[in-house]
């Protein structure tokens, strides 16, 4: 049986509500991801590298690690030196960089508090398909750079989200992926002359979807639990298609018929002229 998109559309975070222009964002309230993703996650060695080499050059080492939730890449950076301040609007986050010895900051990445040209680098990771407004974002970490500053964001594209198999299995999600993973050519319209390094993830450190895909039991544990973004959007807004789609994942794992094939993702490194 063909899936249908089965429950009513979510307004505020997704889609155009006829006559107003909404904004767009996966999943606004990481709440519920706070309390596990210090279990479920860590820095990842396939993340680091073009990170290391996106942020190569940068004049100094004051780094504001934007949507940084609980510290991860933050702490590890801390360790090769660099001086980072952990923005986020979640405060669960927050406390649990705080306990990991980092400067914390709560904030709205589309509002930050900072005086213009503060920090030598920024990064984002991970986190731009959970702002309502990317174009505010990016504006705001372009301000507060220094001059020669460097901006890195890491996340997935368009194109990177192409490359997800799972998505095979739980069609409804294909909308609301697509309006917050815009190709790499709209990003970089935003961010002219920045450098791309594209690269496929190699270990499940991260704990993304891209990065569990390569082991389709991960993926159905995650799709259980809830573990991720991703499927906590599933069961909010699709909780039949999410029941049936896991299912049929189930079924096809042990016909062994499932791809084990991880997801790429992208890394831009923007220099403030």
């Amino acid at each position: 049986m063909p899936f249908s998109c089965d429950q009513r559309p979510h307004w505020p975070s997704t889609v155009q509500r006829p006559g107003k222009l909404s904004s767009v964002s996966l999943l606004p309230d990481y709440s519920r991801q706070a309390e596990r993703y210090d279990e479920t996650r860590s820095a990842s060695p396939s993340v680091l590298r073009p990170l290391r080499q996106a942020l190569e050059g940068a004049s100094g080492r004051r780094l504001a690690d934007i949507g940084g939730g609980t510290g991860n890449y933050a702490l590890a950076l801390k360790l090769e030196g660099w001086e980072p301040v952990v923005v986020d609007r979640s405060a669960d986050m927050l406390s649990r960089a705080a306990a990991k010895g980092l400067e914390t900051v709560g904030a709205d990445a589309q509002q930050l508090p900072f005086k213009d040209e503060t920090f030598d680098a920024a990064t984002m990771i991970s986190m731009l398909h959970h702002v309502e407004h990317r174009a505010a974002a990016l504006a705001e970490a372009r301000r507060i750079l220094k001059p020669e500053g460097r901006l890195v964001l890491m996340g997935f594209t368009g194109e990177d989200a192409a490359t997800l198999w799972v998505l095979e299995y739980f069609p409804c999600s294909r909308s609301w992926m697509e309006a917050t993973h815009p190709p790499r050519a709209t990003i970089l319209e935003e961010l002219p002359d920045a450098r791309l390094f594209a690269f496929e993830f190699e270990d499940m450190e991260d704990g993304s979807l891209a990065a569990l895909s390569a082991n389709p039991e991960r993926v159905l544990e995650a799709g259980e639990s809830g573990e991720t973004s991703y499927f906590e959007r599933m069961q909010r807004d699709h909780s039949h298609e999410l029941r049936a789609g896991l299912a049929r994942l189930r079924y096809d794992i042990a016909a062994g018929r499932v791809p084990s094939r991880a997801g790429t993702a992208t890394v831009l490194s923007w220099t403030k002229p």
